[in-house]
């Protein structure tokens, strides 16, 4: 036990020992003309005894409710102190707690800011990579789709060339057709020449120049044909025997040609003259028309489709590296926004943690304060409750000092009944205060106190104030005799005593 639960516990019993003192004195002694503020009524002895037995009562009752509002009020103070004592704390350590999290948190979310700002930028350079590369990709298939048209292309003029080539070879190489020496002034009649070229054929050569070489078979009459010329210029004469010759002239492509000829047969007939006369060669050399020129067509489409093939292939090659930058670029793009991604991932989560802790940390504040709060509100209700006991307590005490203050008058013919009536009155008194008393002080000893009771100074003040404020000189009213004035007070100063032994026998204890 404490020693302020001692010290109250003895407070207690010394007030209630002082009650019942002042109790019988009052009962014993009555002055006459005392000025108080009770007021005084006369009446039978039974009636103020019971009015001082009921007033007792009352007062033993007030007192034992001021012990336990007393202990009550003691524990919630307790209560309201530690509560107060872990508000504090928990206020600390929020405002520690607030001050390393308030920096995390702007940490945190500067960091979260940067790293979502770092992957919008690289999920923007990740989409315009993979658009690039995809354009680059497409291009490449373009362009390789066109080397291979190309490619087609040079094929197909190659082939072409190569007709062209053939089909001018074997113009150059020449080719016999058919060719007929008419008669210049009736083409439906042979010339008189005819008969020297048996054959009834010529060959037929292509020259670069895009003439064509004309060669016709002499088979006789050599000795006879002395000259054969086209437009001014004489045919050549190769002899193939002793009678036979190739006369061979050049000429535009055409169907006929007009030939001059000389003949000289004197040899055999010398009377006749030397003949002049022209003949229409029939025969059709525009077989090679368009050929030099398909050829040439030939080979500058082969030329070209050999250089778009060429620029298809620098094209395609161009276009590959651009697109093989492009797929590396958009990979590591991809790499690093997803390193973006994980960052600020990381950062968010930080945060989420920074705050958490913050808002745990204000959390305990909290729970700290409405704990303050609802101890609080105990104390004041235990405060309220310990007033409310002192004022009843006081109360009871007004009505015990009114009862006490009751005059009682007797008849002079039955004083010494009167006399042995107050003094079983007194005594009976006495010996309920002290059981009150005694009560009281059990009652406080048997209850737990966990912090300081602070007592209400009124209240000793009211227990031990038995005597009226102010006294004038007073007329003794009618005594039974001395005898028993003194036992009466004996008693009392019994009874106190048996009060206030205990009391201290505890404070010793």
């Amino acid at each position: 036990m404490t020693s302020h639960v001692k010290n109250t516990l003895v407070t207690t019993a010394a007030i209630a020992g002082a009650l019942a003192a002042t109790t019988l004195f009052n009962t014993t002694t009555v002055k006459a003309d005392t000025t108080s503020s009770a007021p005084v009524t006369t009446t039978t002895s039974a009636t103020k005894d019971t009015a001082i037995a009921s007033a007792q009562a009352k007062v033993n009752s007030a007192s034992a409710a001021v012990v336990s509002a007393q202990a009550a009020y003691g524990s919630a103070s307790t209560a309201a102190s530690d509560a107060a004592a872990k508000t504090a704390a928990a206020s600390a350590s929020a405002a520690a707690t607030s001050a390393a999290t308030s920096s995390a948190v702007a940490n945190a979310q500067a960091a979260a800011d940067s790293a979502a700002t770092a992957k919008s930028t690289a999920d923007a350079n990740l989409a315009k990579a993979q658009s690039t590369a995809a354009a680059t990709s497409r291009a490449q298939s373009v362009t390789s789709a066109a080397v291979v048209s190309a490619q087609s292309a040079v094929a197909s003029a190659s082939a072409k060339a190569s007709d062209a080539d053939s089909a001018v070879a074997s113009a150059e190489a020449g080719q016999t057709v058919t060719a007929n020496l008419m008669n210049s002034s009736d083409p439906t009649q042979a010339s008189a020449a005819q008969q020297y070229f048996a054959t009834n054929t010529a060959i037929v050569k292509l020259l670069p120049s895009g003439q064509v070489q004309i060669t016709i078979p002499l088979t006789s009459g050599l000795e006879y044909l002395k000259e054969v010329s086209y437009n001014g210029v004489d045919a050549t004469f190769t002899k193939t025997g002793d009678h036979s010759a190739n006369i061979t002239f050049t000429a535009d492509p055409a169907t006929s040609y007009t030939l001059a000829m000389t003949m000289d047969i004197r040899s055999v007939m010398p009377f006749m003259p030397i003949m002049h006369e022209t003949a229409l060669l029939d025969v059709d050399t525009t077989i090679f028309n368009g050929l030099l020129a398909a050829k040439s067509a030939a080979d500058a489409a082969l030329t070209s489709a050999q250089a778009a093939l060429s620029t298809a292939k620098t094209n395609a090659a161009t276009v590959a590296q651009v697109a093989s930058k492009a797929a590396s670029a958009a990979t590591a793009a991809a790499t690093v926004a997803s390193d973006a991604a994980v960052a600020a991932t990381s950062a968010a989560t930080n945060l989420t943690s920074a705050q958490a802790a913050n808002s745990t940390a204000q959390a305990a504040l909290t729970s700290a304060q409405a704990a303050q709060s609802a101890a609080d509100a105990t104390l004041a209700t235990a405060k309220a409750n310990l007033d409310g006991a002192n004022a009843a307590l006081t109360s009871a005490q007004a009505e015990l000092k009114s009862a006490q203050n009751i005059v009682v008058v007797t008849p002079a013919s039955s004083a010494s009944s009167s006399a042995s009536s107050a003094t079983s009155s007194a005594t009976n008194s006495a010996a309920s205060t002290a059981t009150a008393t005694s009560n009281v002080a059990s009652s406080a000893s048997t209850t737990t106190v966990t912090s300081a009771v602070v007592a209400t100074p009124a209240t000793t003040k009211k227990a031990t104030s038995s005597t009226p404020a102010s006294s004038t000189t007073a007329k003794t009213l009618p005594q039974t005799g001395n005898e028993n004035q003194s036992a009466l007070v004996a008693l009392g100063l019994a009874i106190l005593t048996l009060g206030i032994y205990p009391m201290m026998k505890r404070k010793h204890a």
